[in-house]
């Protein structure tokens, strides 16, 4: 593939959207910035990149997106995304409480409760607000009980995306099967998204130290059999490794490859504490790493004291960027996961962070080449899918223009977002989705959160008092005889 700026001298093809006028943020191998180009764009894929004058030569007649003076970059990708139960509450769960207690104090009777219309809502919440963000690549790590009813929510939204169904055989642990009727499940998701353009199955465990060796080595040899990625938690806190202990087995990642289920096909939630010879590990397997530096951060597991992300990178270790739950990291906003990564990662120390320019990449071409989509996603090049990010640079926050990559990650530039594709559809036109009726959304979603929250049992008790403005007296006018306060 090739992000050669010139166009052909003839169209073989009609092309369906040109984007015109953009400085272009390829993430190609060589990473040029193509100035005043234009992106020819026909049947979901990057036909052509060139001057505008070119292009519309090319393509006669060819509706067209005006970008002119615009940074158009690459969707971003994240990892590591769930997308149910947690959006219909999000910014609920107390920020003073374990991580534990936050899952079986919280999740566990929220999940409990959710229905398929829930799942379905929620899902789709996700991918608006993660699109209104410029990611238009989303994995969902595990669905509880509804994962095609998430996959459609994802798919009316119109991001790209994989779901499976969360598979553990804990004995007496919520929502766990046997082995067998766990993989079962995860191979029933997989078929039933199969042929879709956008949204796919993928093998999903819990991990951690809730699955059996059987069910890993089951789910590795269904994900080989079936040809699709996999993916589980391990290690985001100290926890598995002393769990592995105390059931007599080796550090997590060196049990994982003495089971023989590490290698290319998985992606790692967390694995955020590693000793020097599990990092060597995923290295050699070519196991992938999710990074989700706000979870970290809200649950306090410790990522700036042990996190060996930037070392797996530098030892040529596979690693994306992802935002955990709305209970965790609060929102799919990768850019903030990108600068939080960089600041984490720079003040801790490490001997040789990551550049701005090496962050942002983890955000696009090599977090997609991390989860497995590194031919069609990650970069804008000619062949590859059409899922671009228009960011308006009139805002203030572009004034003047910056070394690029520098301003991407340390610019907090996320909200200039003003237009995403996907596949080549426009999702998103100046700041509005165009997939989904917002207003409605909100509506559903107020009346959605009150019921689940009643069904779940779980009383909010907010930190701070509301009161009708007709009871607040402190805000009361002085009258005409109340001296002026000095």
């Amino acid at each position: 593939m090739t992000s050669t700026p010139a166009a052909p001298p003839a169209a073989s093809r009609p092309a369906d959207l040109l984007v015109v006028g953009a400085d272009l943020v390829t993430m190609a191998p060589g990473r040029e910035v193509v100035t005043a180009s234009t992106v020819a764009i026909a049947d979901g894929r990057i036909a052509a990149i060139g001057p505008a004058a070119a292009l519309r030569a090319a393509y006669p007649g060819t509706p067209e997106l005006d970008a002119t003076g615009c940074v158009v970059v690459p969707g971003l990708v994240n990892a590591h995304q769930h997308t149910t139960a947690d959006p219909l509450v999000r910014s609920t769960i107390p920020d003073d409480v374990p991580a534990q207690r936050a899952i079986f104090d919280w999740i566990v009777p929220l999940h409990a409760a959710v229905d398929g219309d829930d799942d379905e809502l929620s899902a789709t919440l996700t991918a608006v607000e993660a699109l209104s963000h410029g990611v238009t690549t989303l994995l969902e790590p595990g669905t509880v009980a509804h994962p095609t009813r998430v996959a459609r929510g994802l798919r009316t939204a119109g991001i790209r995306a994989r779901v499976g169904c969360w598979g553990w055989d804990t004995p007496g642990a919520p929502y766990a099967l046997p082995a067998a009727d766990a993989l079962a499940a995860q191979a029933d998701t997989v078929a039933a998204l199969a042929g879709d353009a956008l949204v796919t199955g993928w093998i999903t465990l819990v991990g951690h130290d809730l699955a059996s060796d059987e069910l890993f080595t089951g789910a590795a040899e269904l994900a080989q059999r079936l040809d699709v990625p996999m993916t589980w938690h391990l290690s985001p806190g100290p926890e598995d490794a002393v769990a592995y202990a105390a059931a007599g087995r080796a550090r997590p990642v060196l049990h994982l490859r003495e089971l023989g289920v590490l290698g290319p096909r998985l992606l790692l939630g967390h694995a955020v504490w590693l000793d020097d010879a599990e990092v060597t590990a995923l290295v050699e397997s070519g196991t992938a790493v999710a990074s989700c530096p706000g979870a970290y951060l809200r649950l306090g597991q410790g990522f700036s004291r042990a996190g060996r992300h930037t070392e797996l990178r530098r030892a040529g270790g596979r690693l994306a960027l992802g935002t955990d739950s709305h209970n965790a990291g609060d929102t799919p906003d990768v850019w903030r996961a990108a600068r939080l990564f960089a600041g984490l990662e720079r003040d801790r120390g490490v001997a040789d962070p990551l550049r701005a320019d090496e962050v942002f990449a983890l955000a696009t071409v090599d977090g997609a080449a991390a989860v497995g989509l590194g031919d069609t996603i990650g970069s804008i090049e000619v062949g590859k899918a059409a899922d671009l990010v228009v960011l308006d640079t009139r805002t203030i926050a572009w004034i003047p223009r910056g070394d690029l990559p520098t301003q991407l990650v340390w610019g907090a530039v996320g909200h200039s977002v003003r237009d995403v594709l996907v596949d080549g559809r426009v999702v998103l036109r100046d700041r509005r989705i165009t997939t989904v009726d917002v207003d409605a959304l909100r509506e559903e979603a107020a009346d959605r959160r009150a019921a689940l929250l009643r069904r779940s049992g779980i009383d909010i008790s907010p930190r701070w008092p509301t009161v009708p403005a007709t009871d607040y007296r402190a805000c009361r006018p002085p009258s005409a005889s109340t001296p002026p306060l000095m």
